[in-house]
């Protein structure tokens, strides 16, 4: 009887019992994975160190009861002498967990051979699989997506049994360990090295503990989560829950961590800026707590309450409050608060200032309020720590745009930091003192400049120059202040002149009559000292006295003091030659004074003999750009002797040349850019004088400017013209006078004498010299376009036809800023039919400060074909955010597309 109950209570008391085969090359984990599962599910478990964990040899076995169900595992030695012994388990096993290590790449190939043979097996027919890519922990690891597809390649043995791959690692353990910091230690590494595939199927865990009672386990779990999020963004939302009650912590090594991944979520998700929009409040009210509360040992840090939490707190509110007027007006209050509460005379207190100032300039604050943060930036700069300096500098610099009056305050300390020790800080400092001039300013702030420019290192000279010729040019009170400092530059700046500040200079003398005496006197005592370290003066020089020596000689008396009284035309000639014979002087200055001194030939009233002498020895002249212009030059006083008056006479005013300062092109004295440029106009009649031919021919070559077309002489014979064209010819080398050569079809033109193809403008055979006496070819220009004005940006179109390519359209699109807000990541993106082919060149910049502008060339071919039609697509950053225009342009002029 005993025995029949006993057997009873047994049945009905025994629990089902599965056997499961644990299998996979050796040193795959098996063992360990055995031990974790082992700790996770039996009570009072204590699992093995994996440290001490060594190779299988044999059979481990472990059983694991789960509601009512036994499980015993089997984990069998992977060594290849043992997997001979796998079979005799096979029939008795109910399952199969195959473990591959999937930090073994060259091993993954043994693996699937292994995992092949196993399941050819006709006693595991149907018996459920399992493969785990393990060790998902160990950087550079493969994931499942990498594992699945090699093992996916047995699916016709695998038939239809169920089979799944999954990764695994030992963390997975950790993290549901009984001891704080065993789980502390798991979500760091994690968090460190978990690949995106295991970040994905560990976050739900990692969401759990945020919610664990430990104050110790939710710090640790919301840092990991942050760094979850930045690998994985879009697992983002998972963690928005728990997020946001970690800032209602009074903890604050959970809330300072809490606002951190606060804080990587704005920056990464639109929607979930908008979620948190509605904890202003709440980071308004711990932040006034911070700030109001008393002493606190185990927060402060030099007399500051838990500084690290309030910086923190500042840099979300500023992510919050960017372009919301409703949520910047909430945080006002408090960022005054902090602005006049925090202590000044440690780094702790500038830390937080640093970042209040950042975020009343990013949201949209009050303009006092925008007052005392430039104030505090203003203090910044009269701090003794050269770091704080640089960061005060290097932030008004990107703020001068926003409030230019408030930074103006603080002009004199800008200008001391012109002569600190550092580096860095003069180049900071020489670049906001460029951002402060104005009008009302220039003088001043020239002067220091050029101060600053004279003992200046090489390394700034090229950019400082530049920008004081670019100042000059839009801000200058009058012409004749306005040669005075483009002389001074060429002085202080010497060979580290760009070459468009010389071509400036001598267009600024040539439009500027009355003040012409007053240039040639001072660029004479300037090229009487040495000038082999000033090269582009010495070319000024040359051209201007080239051009206006009998002003130096003869002209009335000079009201400047220091103009030469007695000086001989001999003095000049032997200056001239001292620069021609000077081994320092480069080819480009022998090539100025060389065509200078011929030009004295005119107006000198004697010496002529000299000046040959001299230009004729530079008909053996080793170089042979110069050799060539000896022996041209010299000809002029021999054969051709009746042209030279003609050729070397004086130029008239040349078109503006403007300069460029890092790719931005500057408005002239502060006047607005004209609406339309004039067309070149090209007038031609039956009967052309040798002078206004000549100047046709050469009349701008000096400097590489297009000059208008002189006006015809009607006393000229048709008949001593082709006599002087000959000559001319005869000189040149046999040109061929019949030669048609393209004009600007834009206006009626009269007939023309066979000799004015000879001198035409557009004519690129027509020359005399090259190199300075080379004239650009004109091309047909038509009239300016508006294409877009909005917003402050105004962009137009000025269209060329080259004369030479017929099908072919350059259009020039000048981008410019009217607004008082800088525009950055400026795009401007076009498309045309497929009749036509767009080439787009790489614009001068991507940003386009108050009053600059940005060019950029298209050119269209196949422009006969159609008419053509352009869309436009327009985008950049403005005060309000990005920006996106899309136009369309199809009133281009018919004379484009003939």
């Amino acid at each position: 009887m005993y025995t029949l109950l006993h057997g009873l209570y047994k049945y009905l008391m025994q629990k089902d019992e599965y056997f499961i085969l644990i299998l996979g090359l050796d040193n795959a984990g098996k063992t360990t994975y055995l031990e974790a599962a082992k700790t996770k599910f039996t009570k009072n478990y204590k699992g093995m160190n994996p440290s001490k964990i060594t190779t299988t040899v044999g059979l481990n076995i472990g059983k694991i009861d789960i509601a009512g169900v036994s499980f015993n595992f089997w984990d069998l030695g992977g060594q290849e002498e043992l997997q001979s012994l796998w079979d005799k388990y096979y029939a008795e096993s109910h399952a199969v967990i195959y473990i591959v290590d999937s930090s073994d790449r060259d091993r993954i190939p043994d693996s699937k051979e292994t995992f092949d043979k196993v399941i050819s097996s006709e006693h595991l027919t149907g018996v459920p699989l399992l493969v785990l890519a393990n060790k998902q922990d160990v950087p550079d690891c493969m994931g499942v997506r990498e594992v699945k597809p090699i093992f996916n390649q047995s699916a016709h043995l695998i038939g239809r049994r169920d089979c799944m791959v999954m990764p695994v690692s030992a963390l997975n353990g950790d993290l549901n360990s009984s001891t704080q910091f065993v789980i502390g230690l798991a979500l760091c590494t994690l968090g460190a090295i978990a690949s995106p595939e295991m970040a994905r199927d560990l976050a739900s865990e990692v969401e759990r503990l945020m919610k664990s009672p430990n104050a110790y386990i939710r710090k640790k779990a919301a840092l990991c989560a942050f760094r979850i999020i930045r690998r994985v963004p879009e697992l983002m939302e998972m963690f928005l829950p728990a997020t946001r009650s970690l800032i209602t912590e009074k903890n604050h090594g959970v809330l300072i961590t809490g606002v951190t991944l606060i804080t990587e979520m704005c920056e990464n998700s639109v929607d979930t800026l908008n979620h948190f929009k509605k904890i202003v409040p709440n980071l308004v009210r711990i932040l006034k707590n911070l700030i109001l509360a008393g002493y606190s040992p185990e927060h402060d840090v030099s007399g500051v309450s838990d500084p690290f939490l309030q910086v923190k707190i500042l840099r979300l509110l500023r992510i919050l409050g960017r372009n919301d007027v409703d949520t910047s007006e909430a945080m006002n209050d408090i960022l005054a608060q902090v602005a006049t509460n925090t202590e000044t005379t440690k780094n702790v207190g500038n830390t937080i200032l640093y970042e209040t100032v950042l975020s009343i300039m990013d949201i949209k604050s009050e303009s006092g309020l925008r007052v005392l943060a430039v104030n505090i930036l203003g203090r910044f700069l009269l701090n003794n720590d050269k770091n704080i300096r640089y960061v005060a500098l290097n932030t008004l610099l990107k703020t001068v745009y926003m409030d230019t009056s408030a930074v103006q305050r603080h002009r004199s300390t800008i200008l001391e930091c012109l002569k600190d020790p550092d580096v860095s800080i003069r180049r900071r400092a020489m670049e906001l003192s460029f951002a402060l001039v104005n009008t009302n300013n220039i003088r001043n702030m020239m002067k220091e400049l050029l101060l600053f420019l004279e003992r200046a290192d090489p390394e700034f000279k090229a950019q400082c120059s530049s920008n004081i010729v670019m100042s000059a040019e839009r801000f200058a009170p009058n012409k004749r202040w306005h040669l005075e400092t483009l002389f001074k530059v060429l002085v202080a700046a010497g060979n580290y002149v760009r070459d468009d500040v010389v071509a400036c200079t001598i267009q600024l003398i040539s439009e500027t009559q009355p003040q012409q005496g007053y240039a040639v006197g001072a660029l004479w005592r300037a090229l009487e000292k040495d000038t082999s370290d000033k090269q582009p003066l010495a070319q000024v020089a040359t051209w201007c006295i080239g051009e206006y020596g009998d002003l130096l000689l003869y002209g009335p008396p000079s009201e400047d003091a220091e103009t030469p009284v007695n000086l001989t035309e001999d003095e000049i000639i032997d200056v001239y030659q001292r620069l021609l014979w000077s081994p320092q002087n480069t080819v480009v200055t022998k090539q100025y004074t060389l065509l200078s001194l011929t030009k004295l030939s005119t107006r000198f009233q004697k010496g002529h003999e000299k000046i040959r002498q001299i230009i004729d020895t530079f008909g053996s002249n080793l170089h042979i750009e110069l050799q060539q212009r000896g022996i041209e030059f010299s000809q002029l006083f021999r054969k051709y002797d009746h042209l030279r008056p003609a050729l070397l006479e004086r130029m008239p005013p040349m078109e503006t040349a403007r300069p460029q300062a890092n790719g931005i092109i500057g408005l002239v004295n502060g006047e607005p850019e004209p609406e339309d440029e004039k067309s070149t106009i090209l007038e031609s009649a039956t009967t052309t004088s040798d002078s206004s031919a000549l100047l046709d021919l050469l009349g701008t070559t000096d400097v590489g400017v297009t000059m208008p077309a002189a006006t015809t002489n009607k006393n000229s014979s048709p008949s001593s013209t082709t006599a002087h064209n000959n000559d001319l010819l005869d000189l040149l080398g046999s040109l061929d006078l019949n030669t048609p050569t393209p004009v600007a079809p834009t206006l009626p033109l009269q007939p023309q004498s066979p000799s004015t193809p000879m001198f035409s403008p557009t004519n690129n055979s027509n020359f005399l010299v090259d190199g300075l006496l080379n004239t650009p070819s004109v091309q047909n220009e038509l009239p300016n376009m508006m294409i877009f004005d909005k917003s402050g940006l105004k962009i137009t179109f000025k269209l060329e036809r080259p004369p030479d390519i017929p099908d072919l359209l350059v259009i020039n699109m000048l981008a410019q800023n009217s607004g008082s807000t800088i525009l950055t990541d400026f795009l401007f993106q076009a498309a045309v039919p497929r009749t036509f082919q767009l080439q787009m060149l790489s614009p001068s910049s991507t940003v386009i400060p108050p009053s600059g502008q940005v060019t950029q060339v298209l050119r269209v071919t196949n422009m006969n074909r159609a008419s053509l039609r352009m869309r436009l697509r327009i985008s950049y950053t403005g005060p309000t955010g990005p920006v996106l225009e899309q136009t369309e342009v199809n009133n281009f002029p018919v004379s484009t597309s003939q």
